[in-house]
């Protein structure tokens, strides 16, 4: 198993595919940007596929594939067979903002991917075309219906609150999600960047209260999924709420995952520049077992806990370039 320095246990990977995406929401591109990595320096689906497998034999057991959009890179349900071949037990996802789900979602599904996550910050049309820079609902829904129809469930929606844009919204997606039978996750906007640093993130705790209060929420005790949100469900079990809170609670003493860019770099931790370039030492044929010994001295280096709060300027990357 793969252990920290702090004792954790890492067994959950995070890896980009592409750092390209056709939206452009406010809190992690800005409009214009083009500082894209170039693809000749993306890790190719032979080099993936090595890193993976060097990280399920030192016990990763899960893997959610993101970017950018991760369905933009081309020939993305082939390299989900190639990995859920590795290990049957393997738990793979995969994080979206749906426009292209309609084309692949049973591509997907047939490939061995487990569970969605499906941006989403507004049902409202013109909201959300103000908060991602295009008109990008109905691509969304249609990509919704065809998860669905491929046998997704629970399909995850995430939310990003801003404080001033779409915090009344919140209501209207709880009540989408229970019509739906999807799960909402509310995630607090980090700094990261120029565009996660002005955007104006919205404390979820008095948003937990006040759901609550008016759906009888209460704390689920069997976790949903290996990642760091913390879940509520209804009573009568039709509506189930996650909170992410990096910056209003932190949750780094349990921290269990790691994330690899596009380009090959392991990031340590979202909220530090601690990182360690993986793609010179696959392209140098580096062999399974130096590989595993890097990759166990690279976990030595990740930090006790973010610094989001004390140093919000402290992380100057986009959440695009470091795989979301």
């Amino acid at each position: 198993m793969l252990q920290d320095r702090f004792g954790r246990t890492i067994d959950y990977l995070r890896l980009s595919v592409t750092d390209r995406c056709d939206l452009r929401c406010s809190y992690c591109l800005p409009k214009g940007f083009k500082g894209f990595e170039e693809p000749t320096n993306w890790l190719s689906f032979d080099e993936i596929e090595r890193l993976i497998s060097a990280f399920v034999h030192l016990g990763v057991r899960r893997v959610r594939l993101t970017g950018g959009e991760p369905l933009l890179r081309r020939g993305l349900p082939e390299l989900c067979a190639r990995l859920t071949a590795l290990d049957p037990a393997l738990d793979l996802s995969l994080t979206t903002n749906g426009t292209q789900l309609e084309r692949h979602a049973e591509a997907l599904a047939a490939a061995g991917v487990r569970r969605l996550n499906v941006s989403l910050d507004s049902l409202r049309r013109d909201c959300l075309r103000a908060i991602t820079g295009s008109d990008s609902l109905p691509k969304i829904m249609a990509g919704l219906r065809a998860a669905k129809a491929a046998g997704f469930a629970p399909i995850k929606l995430n939310m990003v609150p801003l404080a001033g844009v779409n915090d009344g919204d919140i209501e209207s997606m709880v009540a989408f999600c229970i019509e739906q039978g999807f799960v909402l996750r509310l995630i607090e906007a980090m700094p990261m960047g120029a565009t996660g640093q002005a955007a104006r993130p919205l404390p979820l705790a008095p948003v937990l209260a006040r759901l609550a209060e008016r759906f009888a929420l209460s704390p689920l005790t069997v976790p949903l999924g290996g990642g760091p949100a913390s879940y509520w469900g209804s009573a009568d079990g039709r509506f189930t709420l996650g909170l992410i809170t990096p910056i209003s609670q932190h949750f780094c003493a349990s921290c269990n995952r790691v994330r690899v860019a596009v380009d090959g770099t392991l990031h340590l931790c979202l909220g530090d520049e601690a990182s360690v370039p993986l793609r010179p030492l696959l392209r140098a044929g580096v062999g399974e077992a130096e590989l595993a010994e890097r990759l166990r001295a690279a976990i030595e280096l990740k930090p006790e806990r973010h610094h989001f709060n004390e140093a919000p300027q402290r992380v100057i990357r986009f959440m695009s370039m470091t795989g979301g």
